[in-house]
């Protein structure tokens, strides 16, 4: 069952927004709980009774683990080695056996034949959840926990299959809060538009970048350099409005029950540098690899050379969760060489290149003091007054811009079915033959309702009118991603009045016109 579908907009949220409120009162919260409990393995099990098998077999495997570390003072390393071990074997089968058979036949000239097998919605998810679970329990950040209220936590469905990735710390208080404060309007409105947001990035903006992404990948050989430059960038688009949007769905939803869950995404790419896009871009599974990954390792207390080191470890691992293939490792080691490289500059110089918004205002002021000193006069005039943040200010966008490139850039290893097919499309970049871009590639944005209205001022029989909605959404997109605010900000300002939930409806109603055209998350597969 899919966010962005009739079932779930008509059917499923709201049988569940009204068992919950209705059970709310009832049993202090337990009956709520429980509700939320029942239709979150509904929602699961639409995608594969298999699936939803699976996943109560890992709840009970990990919920075992951690009633045998809570009975015991000693050899509580060994029992969670055992978990993480238990967990870690659940993933790689599903999801990396193929790949590692594949690669052993290719090494060694043996046949193994290659698993098929259809990957669990969100296993790498709930997996990470729950080792993330496990370990807080080793460290005693854990408190008596009952298989209900544990069960709740790993299903909740808003976050099951796509994150974020939320600590037990997050969710349990407010588990046990539940039926103990009654319907909230404005925190509901906000959920409203936050999931009405994320619902027009999917199926509005990722959806329609999204096609003409299948088609020039699946139509390679005939892209000319024009066409792969506006792949790079559209798949970037499509990428951010995908994840982000699915994620902003999970918080609205959840926060008409009254449930918070934290922010994944924070407008990565008006990040100046890889280190603030990385502070900017699923920050929960950055937030994990730190605190269960880098951290553990030694993080940046054991030198400068292990510290490089870690960080390229975490890099990699985040390559190989993305998925089992080399381009993906190469993705991982793009980032990670880069925010090494990154890292490394900011030990020597002391400062951060670009800088994010207070040290760019620091440095304008700098560069003001200096130029008053050097140039009285023209201050007196106030010519030289903001020279000094202007050109920061161009600075940083430079640098903005740049981090966005390169992330682009590394997209293509992350979107493309191979390296070698990456590769293809990037040599096409340095290619002398940008021409005019493929008239198929720019039909995927000749949406219906914007289309009709290019026929009705007849600029669709202009030579180039094909292309004017083409450069309208990708122009209008950089604009968004670059200068505008993101829907949680959005939704933080809406009040339970008349016209915003009249705005809601019109925006959701735009939605739900495009559901026969429906596709799913790009991040169910990983």
């Amino acid at each position: 069952m899919l966010f962005n579908s009739y079932l779930f907009v008509f059917i499923f949220l709201p049988v569940s927004l009204a068992g919950f409120y209705l059970t709310a009162g009832k049993g202090n919260g337990k009956a709520a709980r429980l509700w939320l409990l029942a239709v979150s393995l509904w929602f699961y099990g639409s995608f594969q009774i298999g699936f939803l098998l699976i996943l109560a077999g890992s709840a009970v495997f990990n919920y075992g683990i951690y009633l045998l570390m809570a009975k015991r003072r000693q050899g509580r390393r060994g029992v969670l080695t055992a978990g993480i071990a238990g967990n870690l074997a659940l993933l790689a089968y599903f999801k990396y056996a193929g790949f590692f058979l594949e690669n052993l036949n290719r090494l060694c000239g043996t046949e193994f034949a290659l698993l098929k097998l259809l990957l669990p919605v969100g296993i790498s998810f709930f997996t990470f959840q729950q080792i993330s679970f496990l370990t807080d329990v080793y460290r005693g950040d854990v408190e008596e926990c009952g298989f209900t209220d544990y069960f709740l936590y790993i299903a909740y469905f808003p976050k099951l299959v796509e994150g974020p990735l939320v600590n037990h710390e997050e969710l349990f208080p407010q588990f046990a809060a539940v039926g103990r404060k009654g319907f909230e309007p404005e925190r509901f409105i906000q959920g409203v538009m936050l999931f009405v947001l994320g619902m027009m990035k999917k199926v509005i903006l990722a959806d329609t970048f999204g096609g003409a992404v299948d088609y020039g990948y699946s139509e390679l050989a005939a892209m000319h350099g024009s066409d792969a430059a506006l792949l790079v960038i559209f798949y970037a688009l499509q990428l951010y409005f995908d994840f982000s949007g699915y994620c902003d769905m999970a918080r609205g939803v959840s926060r008409m029950f009254g449930i918070e869950l934290p922010v994944n995404f924070n407008s990565p790419y008006q990040a100046a540098d890889i280190i603030d896009f990385w502070k900017r871009w699923h920050i929960t599974l950055n937030r994990f690899f730190t605190r269960y990954v880098y951290i553990p390792l030694g993080g940046n207390r054991k030198g400068k050379a292990k510290m490089y080191r870690n960080l390229l470890f975490v890099f990699l691992l985040s390559g190989i969760w993305h998925g089992a293939g080399w381009n993906f490792i190469l993705w991982g080691m793009l980032h990670g060489v880069l925010y090494v490289a990154t890292r490394m500059w900011q030990e020597r110089s002391g400062k951060r290149p670009g800088g994010n918004g207070i040290q760019a205002d620091r440095e304008g002021n700098r560069n003001e003091n200096r130029s008053r000193n050097e140039n009285g006069n023209r201050n007196e005039n106030g010519i030289g007054r903001y020279a000094g943040r202007i050109v920061n200010c161009m600075g940083r966008w430079l640098h903005v811009l740049a981090t966005f490139l390169y992330v682009s850039v590394a997209w293509v290893y992350f979107r493309a079915e191979s390296v070698a097919q990456g590769n293809e499309l990037l040599a096409k970049l340095f290619r002398n033959d940008f021409v005019r871009v493929n008239r198929n590639l720019a039909g995927y944005f000749n949406l219906d309702e914007f289309w009709y209205v290019l026929k009705v001022l007849r600029l669709d029989q202009w030579e180039f009118g094909h292309y004017i909605l083409m450069a309208v959404l990708t122009a209008g997109s950089l604009l968004l991603v670059f200068f505008g605010k993101n829907a949680a900000q959005l939704a933080e300002r809406m009040k339970p009045k008349l016209w915003n939930a009249a705005l809601a409806a019109v925006l959701l109603f735009w939605c739900v016109l495009t559901f026969s055209e429906v596709s799913t998350f790009l991040y169910f597969n990983f």
